[in-house]
């Protein structure tokens, strides 16, 4: 005898069981964010094949290496040798131009996410990635939940996000190393820092809905380790948040490194004792972080060094026995063992190509051509000691060393010159220091541009140095290897005195007196200075302008200036002092100074300095892309800002 099924109850009247349907969309976000990270490294797939193919792909994986069979040795390659001998028409022929033009209009079609608003601190890509993954949040927070009556869904939400958050805080991830050079840990830190917030969102809808209906039933809050445990994780939570804004992470960044760091570990295990719902979600972000300090072991390595105080406001750090297993443009984290100061960690750029491809070894050059190059200007507590430590030890040392002083003394034919005399350099400082990298790079390969601008404001000219180094070095050292395409190079600085010119003059002179020897490379340096300081003591770099200007020059104008044919051959002088505007106008026009190679060959820009000057610089790609990208072949931008973001 059959008596049926068992009877069902009404889905009106069946209560909603949130720890067997909320862990189902915790599942489910953690499947579309998967899948959005999974379509965006398909997307870039071609972009990793073509680092991979020019050597460029998992470059100092395993750390900075030294040389030790002698390949990195200066060898200058003639102009008639064959392998310069009409390079750049070959690789130019090279590229069909029905490949130029769809990457002109892949150009065209990428740029509009290149346009950034002041304040943001995101172009309109990021905002548009940081919109679509909030708009997933809340989806899977409120869809089919009863938030009012039941806050769990958003505290198994916010559990769900550890992972993301955690992912791209890592400074070695597995997205940076298959998204290919130039999309390091501080190109995707955004993401880090708004999945945090997005955390701090729904652990804050959890957590005060559920507060609001204890109240309402007069249940105790604090008391029972549930709820005590939950406040107190909600509460490191947010001052993780709290210490977290830019404010902070400018003023007092030792103090929100702490704060973060050991916020952390006290929020793990406080929701640990809050839910054992949180112990799966745990594990992941430990793994990144574990993956990450197994990979800073790896790379660390301690080197010997050298200190030079250029003057008060710039140091530069020469590293030795440094030779490959880095690109023109990463930077590394560096510990300077002087003065106690064993504990602080600061980010450098690396201001020189590897030693089998740098200009710097050549016989016009004061530089060895081997080791690390950095530059350390003062803007900190840190930086400033450096600079005095450096000063200071080099004058004792000046002073202990009669043999040195007799010497300059001699070649200053002054008996009676001053040990002071600002004249006379002092001596390097030998230190020891600790790397650790290195991190980030350009993420063009700008030799397949024919035409390149690079643009710096003060110390950002160390990323835009160390990439010149590099496409020089490939075009007129090593005979375009990689069927290099680039002609006309427009080397950007800006300065706010004259003085700050010789920061880096021994690197960019052997640079450009490599350039002046090429008959196939063009390269001119335009320098703005917005203070008359000293302007006598600008050094004669071959084909350069120093302008003295109100303002910082327009980044539109110079592109619109590069990318169309000059009416004559100007010659004007290479130093205006004066601040006439139709004197800055003239200057302006650096291709009047570079040979025309026509369109169609692809513009690349790559910009380092302040906020400000990467925002102008992205806007004013992105207009002159949508305008004239299939034109000009397409145009690539870069940037690298030089301030806490």
């Amino acid at each position: 005898m059959s008596y049926g099924t068992a009877p069902s109850v009404p889905a009106a009247l069946q209560v909603y069981n949130s720890y067997v349907i909320d862990p189902q969309w915790q599942t489910k976000f953690s499947i579309i964010w998967g899948s959005c990270l999974g379509a965006s490294l398909l997307f870039a797939a071609p972009r990793l094949v073509r680092s991979i193919r020019n050597g460029q792909a998992f470059t100092g994986f395993f750390g900075i290496k030294e040389d030790w069979e002698g390949k990195g040795n200066y060898e200058v390659v003639t102009l008639n040798d064959p392998k310069t001998k009409n390079t750049a028409r070959r690789g130019l022929s090279s590229t069909p131009a029905m490949i130029r033009t769809i990457e002109g209009i892949i150009s065209m079609i990428r740029s509009v996410s290149l346009w950034t608003l002041p304040g943001l601190g995101l172009n309109a890509g990021q905002i548009s990635v940081v919109l679509v993954y909030l708009i997933i949040v809340l989806i899977c927070i409120i869809m089919d939940s009863q938030l009012v009556n039941n806050s769990n869904r958003a505290g198994f939400l916010a559990l769900a996000q550890l992972p993301v958050v955690f992912l791209f805080a890592t400074k070695n991830s597995i997205v940076s190393l298959l998204l290919g050079p130039g999309h390091g840990y501080e190109k995707l830190n955004y993401i880090h820092r708004w999945s945090g917030r997005c955390l701090f969102l729904g652990a804050v809808v959890h957590g005060s809905l559920w507060i609001r209906n204890h109240l309402q039933y007069d249940i105790q809050i604090i008391g029972a380790q549930k709820e005590t445990s939950g406040v107190a994780a909600l509460g490191v939570l947010g001052g993780i948040v709290l210490t977290s804004f830019r404010p902070v992470r400018k003023l007092f960044w030792n103090f929100f490194w702490v704060v973060h760091v050991l916020g952390f570990v006290a929020f793990f295990v406080t929701i640990c004792y809050h839910t054992i719902y949180a112990v799966p979600w745990i594990f992941p972000p430990l793994a990144f972080y574990a993956a990450d300090m197994f990979m800073r072991m790896i790379r660390v390595r301690i080197k010997d060094a050298n200190l030079a105080a250029v003057d008060s406001n710039m140091t530069l750090i020469r590293i030795q026995d440094c030779d490959t297993n880095w690109i023109a443009g990463q930077h590394v984290h560096l510990r300077v063992f002087f003065s106690g100061r064993v504990f602080e960690s600061h980010p450098l750029t690396i201001m020189n190509a590897p030693s089998n491809v740098t200009c710097l070894a050549g016989p016009s050059s004061t530089e060895s051509g081997r080791g690390i190059i950095l530059g350390a200007r003062v803007t900190g507590d840190w930086t400033r000691a450096l600079n005095n430590y450096a000063d200071s030890e080099g004058k004792t040392i000046q002073a202990q060393n009669a043999k040195w002083v007799a010497e300059k003394k001699k070649a200053a034919n002054d008996e009676h010159s001053s040990l002071s005399d600002q004249s006379i350099p002092l001596p390097e400082v030998p230190v020891q220091v600790m790397l650790d990298g290195p991190y980030g790079g350009c993420s063009l390969d700008l030799g397949q541009y024919e035409t390149v601008l690079l643009i710096a404001g003060g110390s950002g000219a160390t990323f835009t140095i160390g990439v010149l180094d590099d496409i020089v070095g490939r075009c007129a050292r090593l005979g375009r290897p990689n069927n290099e395409r680039t002609r006309r190079i427009e080397f950007v600085w800006c300065l706010r005195s004259y003085g700050g010119i010789n920061w880096f003059t021994s690197v960019i002179m052997p640079i450009a007196d490599l350039v002046a020897e090429c008959p196939d490379l063009d390269l001119h340096v335009s320098i703005y200075v917005t203070c008359l300081c000293n302007p006598e003591a600008v050094p004669p770099i071959p084909n350069s302008d120093v302008l003295m200007l109100a303002q910082r020059p327009d980044t539109s104008k110079i592109l619109l200036d590069l990318t169309t044919p000059p009416l004559k051959k100007a010659d004007f002088p290479r130093k205006i002092f004066a601040r006439d505007p139709e004197a800055c106008a003239v200057l302006a026009e650096a291709s009047a100074k570079l040979q025309w190679v026509g369109l169609g060959g692809g513009v690349a820009v790559c910009a380092s300095g302040p906020g400000s000057l990467t925002r102008e610089a992205s806007n004013a790609v992105a207009k002159l892309s949508l305008t004239r990208g299939v034109e000009l072949g397409g145009v690539g931008l870069h940037t690298e800002v030089f301030s806490v973001q």
